[in-house]
């Protein structure tokens, strides 16, 4: 046992969510058959903990504790629905899972919720907004500034589709090897998703979410072990190991954002980046899909000695293939930043012209962020701060806000500090 102050208490339950959300969700569904009860034992549970840790300490695996107290608030559950319906015991159906007492964060419980977030019986937005939702935790605004949808859309996708596992009485564990190519590409997506809210947190204070990121790669490697020859497992892999390399050079000493231009490349983790590119080379099989030309960007990115030193024109060239690939409006802003690179900030104004219309960045920050960047570049001040300004209307993230207002600063001709 440890101590027992309301901080010990916070972080001991934060960290079990942490490290063992999606488990206990997976072992107390396959008890419910119903998401939403099954989220409400967990929390219940962790309602629980609380008042029972303060007064008797933190148990030595508080992930296991939370499962017992899991199960037991879902059998409860279980009887009292078939109490009501007249029914004698079998209460619920055997359970395959391990013992409750044992902790519930073993790799492939989170891929079984992985895969029954993507059933094909729900609909492709669904099963973004349920793994966002499900395996990561994230919370419903969070997950809609991800998908760049409004809140009340992620708020109804997410019912609909709970309703939906419930009624189709989709099973809760990995599908047979047959079903898996099926499933894999809202897979691949949906952890990609995963990865990005923990590298720019969609809100709050940091920039960044690690539980997230670790948690993502992860997912990666185990899709990897069990679909090794598959080249958008791999491009996926390599995408998320070539970009997670930089992740210690992100953020300063006191959590300000350094853009990456100015990260120490000294730093980068050079063994994720040798595996990357290996990764990425194998993926690269013709024709090349969406995360593999990511993939090659990103190494592309990870391997030259400085942003002056990245060959801008092959990274443009693989954004023009990932767009004929993957079309959509972040594809072509990242491919404007390269066209300012290769062909200065004029030309790269008119591609983001393009976009300006766009519904499905009205509420991203990113497209008015880089307008505001190409402004000041173009040497047009008054309108550069104008477009920043729309940038720090739409920024939820603190870091990202901060480093808005640094630039702001700058666009303005004001004499400032990064931090």
């Amino acid at each position: 046992m440890t101590g027992t102050t309301p901080a010990v208490v916070r972080a001991a339950l934060e960290e079990a969510h942490r490290r063992g959300w999606a488990g206990l969700l997976t072992a107390t569904a396959r008890v419910t058959r119903d998401l939403d009860l099954a989220e409400e034992c967990v929390q219940e549970a962790s309602a629980t903990a609380i008042e029972a840790w303060s007064t008797g300490g933190v148990p030595d695996d508080p992930v296991a504790w939370l499962a017992t107290v899991s199960r037991r608030r879902a059998l409860d559950a279980v009887r009292r629905a078939m109490t009501l319906r007249r029914k004698l015991p079998l209460l619920v159906e055997p359970d395959p899972s391990p013992s409750p007492s044992e902790p519930r964060d073993t790799p492939d419980h989170r891929l079984d919720l992985v895969f029954l977030c993507c059933h094909p019986a729900l609909a492709p937005e669904s099963q973004l907004a349920l793994t966002l939702r499900l395996v990561c935790g994230i919370p419903t605004a969070d997950a809609a500034r991800l998908l760049l949808v409004p809140e009340a859309t992620m708020a109804a996708r997410l019912t609909r589709a709970k309703r939906k596992v419930h009624d189709a009485r989709i099973p809760f564990r990995t599908p047979p090897a047959a079903e898996l190519p099926h499933r894999l590409p809202m897979v691949l997506a949906t952890v990609h998703l995963v990865f990005t809210a923990g590298h720019t947190a969609p809100s709050g204070a940091g920039l960044l979410q690690q539980d997230l990121l670790d948690r993502a790669v992860e997912l990666g490697r185990m899709l990897v072990a069990v679909l090794p020859d598959d080249p958008e497992v791999q491009g996926l892999l390599a995408l998320m190991l070539a970009t997670d390399a930089r992740r210690s050079t992100r953020v300063d000493a006191a959590g300000a954002l350094v853009p990456l231009a100015d990260q120490d490349r000294s730093r980068w983790d050079r063994a994720m980046i040798e595996e990357a590119r290996d990764r990425a080379l194998r993926a690269l099989r013709p024709p090349p899909g969406r995360f593999a030309l990511q993939a090659a960007i990103a190494v592309l990115h990870a391997e030259a000695p400085s942003t002056a030193a990245t060959d801008w024109r092959q990274i443009r060239a693989l954004y023009d293939a990932l767009a004929r690939a993957w079309p959509s409006p972040m594809v072509l802003l990242a491919r404007a930043v390269a066209t300012a690179e290769v062909d200065g900030p004029v030309a790269a104004l008119v591609e983001l012209e393009r976009l300006r219309d766009d519904a499905r960045l009205a509420r991203n920050h990113h497209l008015a962020a880089t307008r505001a960047e190409l402004l000041h570049r173009s040497g047009r001040p008054e309108e550069a701060v104008v477009a920043c300004d729309r940038a720090l209307a739409l920024v939820e993230n603190a870091a990202e806000r901060d480093h808005l207002l640094v630039r702001r600063a700058v666009y303005a001709g004001v004499e400032t500090s990064r931090r």
